[in-house]
C-alpha cells in the first residue's frame, strides 16, 4: 500500500498509461481525482475502482483550461481533505512532419496540451499541496527532445517535452524546501490507443527501435510513476526518470 491515504490527481486517465496508473494507484491505497475529456470512460474507470474497494471521483475537462486545473485541486481538497500528489499524464503527439511544413495551429495545440497545461497544473497543484505540508508531482515527458533522443518530424512534440523537463527542474528547485518534489517520467514507446495500437506494422517498427525489442505495457510505465509518487523516492526531485526500454541509449 505505497500510497495508502494519499490523494492523487491523474490527468489523461481515460485510457492507456493514465487508466493503468489510476488502477494501480487505487490498489496501492490512493484516493483518486480522475480527469480526461471523455466522461464516459472516466465514469467506467471510477466505477471499476469503487467496485474493487478504492475511492475515485471524476471531473471531465480540458487540461488547457486554467479553471479546470484549479477545479481539480479544489475537488481533491473538498472530497478528500488534501492533495498529496499528481500524475500529469495528458498529452498529444500532434501531426508529424518537418517544421517548415507545419501549420502554426498544430504547433500551438501541441505546446498548449503538453507544456502550457503543465504550467497550469503546477500553478494549481502546488498551493494545494502546501496546505498539507508537501507532495509529489510527476509529469509525463518523453525521451524525444531529451539528450540525443531526436526523432524526425516531431519538432513540436520534442519542443514541448524538452520544455517540460526544464519546467520540472525549475519547479523542483523552487519548491523542494517546502517538501514538494517534482519529477518527469520519460517513457519509451508504449502500447496505447494514441501509440498506433491495432496497427501491427506501426507497432513492429516502434518495437524494433528499442534494444529490448518490444514496446512497454502501460502497467510498466505506471509502476515507474508509482515510484516517483511514493515515499520510496523521497530524495528524488528534479529528475528525468527514463523508462524507455533503452531507446534513448540506442539513439545516443
Amino acid at each position: 500500500m505505497e500510497l495508502k491515504g494519499k490523494t492523487i490527481i491523474v490527468t489523461g486517465a481515460s485510457s492507456g498509461i493514465g487508466a493503468s496508473a489510476a488502477t494501480l494507484f487505487a490498489a496501492e491505497g490512493a484516493n483518486l481525482v480522475l480527469t480526461a475529456r471523455r466522461r464516459h470512460e472516466l465514469d467506467a474507470l471510477a466505477a471499476s475502482i469503487d467496485r474493487d474497494g478504492g475511492r475515485a471521483v471524476v471531473l471531465a475537462g480540458d487540461v488547457r483550461d486554467e479553471g479546470h486545473a484549479d477545479a481539480l485541486a479544489d475537488l481533491a481538497l473538498r472530497e478528500f481533505g488534501a492533495l498529496d500528489g499528481a500524475f500529469n499524464n495528458a498529452g498529444i503527439v500532434g501531426r508529424m512532419g518537418p517544421v517548415p511544413e507545419m501549420e502554426p495551429g498544430n504547433w500551438q495545440d501541441v505546446i498548449a496540451v503538453n507544456l502550457t497545461a503543465a504550467f497550469l497544473a503546477a500553478k494549481a497543484q502546488i498551493p494545494a499541496m502546501r496546505k498539507g505540508g508537501g507532495g509529489s508531482i510527476v509529469f509525463t515527458s518523453s525521451f524525444v527532445g531529451f539528450s540525443n533522443g531526436g526523432m524526425p518530424g516531431m519538432g513540436a512534440y520534442a519542443a514541448s517535452k524538452a520544455g517540460m523537463i526544464g519546467l520540472v527542474r525549475s519547479l523542483a528547485a523552487d519548491h523542494a524546501a517546502e517538501g514538494i518534489r517534482v519529477n518527469a517520467l520519460l517513457p519509451g514507446g508504449t502500447i496505447t490507443p494514441s501509440g498506433g495500437e491495432g496497427n501491427p506494422d506501426v507497432l513492429d517498427f516502434i518495437a524494433g527501435l528499442h534494444p529490448v525489442k518490444r514496446m512497454a505495457r502501460p502497467a510498466e510505465i505506471a509502476q515507474a510513476a508509482l515510484f516517483l509518487l511514493s515515499d520510496r523516492s523521497s530524495f528524488v526531485t528534479g529528475s528525468p526518470l527514463i523508462a524507455d526500454g533503452g531507446i534513448s541509449v540506442r539513439l545516443t
